[in-house]
Formats: structure tokens, sequence, C-alpha cells
């Protein structure tokens, strides 16, 4: 077994497919109309374009906007992204404008950083030392 798709709830997911792609370099995979206000929206690594992809679900059922401003006031990530270096690409995606909630933190056997994606979520991004 292993994980074919994984998601995070957005606000709006035109604008996080800019961010996820603009800003952290992933390339949509899936863009297939469920009705009028809904996509079927999905990202992948370009590392990895046929692995796990991420899809961009809407935030529209009434528990995803109390769920998402939990998170996000207890400063807890909504998922985590591995990355070669956290510190390069923080001063990378610094430089881009993104926004970040925690600076690279060495934590013995990772580093991490944590970002907020401008759709709703924050993100992990870490890398294991």
């Amino acid at each position: 077994m292993k994980i074919y798709i994984t998601s995070v709830f957005v606000d709006d997911q035109e604008k996080a497919l800019r961010f996820y792609t603009d800003m952290l370099g992933f390339v949509k995979k899936h863009d297939i109309p469920l009705g009028e206000e809904a996509r079927w929206l999905t990202v992948v690594s370009p590392e990895d374009p046929e692995g796990t992809e991420l899809l961009l679900e809407p935030s529209g059922h009434p528990a995803v906007q109390p769920y998402k401003t939990a998170l996000v006031q207890d400063g807890i990530p909504a998922t985590s992204f591995a990355v070669d270096d956290v510190q390069a690409e923080f001063d990378r995606l610094r430089e881009l404008g993104v926004r970040f909630t925690q600076e690279p933190l060495d934590m013995g056997t990772v580093t991490t950083a944590v970002l907020d994606d401008t759709c709703g979520n924050l993100i992990q991004i870490v890398h294991t030392n």
C-alpha cells in the first residue's frame, strides 16, 4: 500500500494553484470541473510526476473552516513537504514573498520551517539531518 492522493483544504482553488505552482514549484496534474464552483485540482512534485498527488480541496464543508482556524491558531501545519535544504528553501521562498510563521529550526534529527500558504493553511518544510 502507498499514498496516492492527500489533500489540503483551500479557500480559493485558483489562488492555491498559483501559490503551489508559482511559489512552491509543484506542477498541475489534474484540473477537472466539478460543477460551477469546484474542481478536482491536483498538483505533484516535478521530481516525481507520477508520485503522490496533492488535492487542492475546496473548503466548502461547514466543518472545514473551524478545523483550519484551530490548526492555524495553534500553529499546527496541515501537512509537511520534504526539501533537500530547509535553509536554502526558506531563503528562496522568502525572497519570493512567502510569509513564514517559523524560521528554520534545527531539532537534532530534522530541520523544519513553517509557512503560510495564503489559502488558510500552515505548511511545514522539513529535511532530515
